[in-house]
Formats: C-alpha cells, structure tokens, sequence
C-alpha cells in the first residue's frame, strides 16, 4: 500500500517518533534480521516486537518477506530518503527568506543612519 505524500510522511514521523522503532530502522541499516534478532536487545516481548514491526512496514520503511519458516524483515529506505528531500527543499527555503530578512534590516538599519534631509 503506496499512501500519499502526506500521509506517508505523518506515518513515517509517527513510526520513527518511538525510539525502539528508532533502533529497530538502524538495526535493519545494517542488513536483514528476523523478528528474533531484532528482538534480542529489548526487554519487551515478540508480540511488542511485531507491533512495533507493523507500524513500521505501514510506514513503508520495512519489508518483510519470507524465506522457508524465516520471515526477514528489510530496511526500505525509499521513504527515508523522501524526507531528507524535503528536510533539504525545506532548509533552503528557510535559508532565502532568512538571507531575504538579514538583508531588508542590514538596508533598514543603514537608512535609519543617514541623516535625513530637512525640508524647508
């Protein structure tokens, strides 16, 4: 399921809001795990795990296929590299209007200095 742009950014923020969630996407950075391995370093049960795994694969950021009785799950990093786009668009944008705002009060400021003529 591809969700729209917006929506698939909320989901995403939403997934990586939560710090296990967090670890699990760096984990997974790394290569395919199952849900065993990405189990082991929390003291949260397989169930939780699975949650925490749902919301992710709903986000987009996992897959999880299956190979026999093993279920890998893979990082999808299309979605990451979405939101740094943006992140990036938006900075720039951020950074014109700021240049834009130094430059109208460097002009202000320059201005209000000069004596001003008298009229008679």
């Amino acid at each position: 399921m591809t969700l729209p742009a917006p929506d698939r950014f909320d989901a995403v923020f939403a997934a990586l809001s939560d710090p296990t969630r967090r670890a699990i996407v760096r984990r997974l950075a790394e290569g395919e795990a199952n849900v065993q391995e990405l189990a082991e370093p929390f003291p949260i049960s397989l169930p939780a795990i699975s949650r925490h795994l749902k919301v992710l694969e709903h986000a987009g950021l996992i897959s999880r296929g299956r190979d026999g009785q093993r279920r890998p799950c893979r990082l999808q990093p299309e979605p990451l590299v979405e939101i740094a786009a943006w992140a990036e668009h938006t900075r720039a944008a951020w950074e014109q209007r700021l240049d834009r705002l130094e430059a109208h009060l460097r002009r202000t400021a320059e201005q209000s200095q000069t004596p001003t003529e008298q009229k008679p």
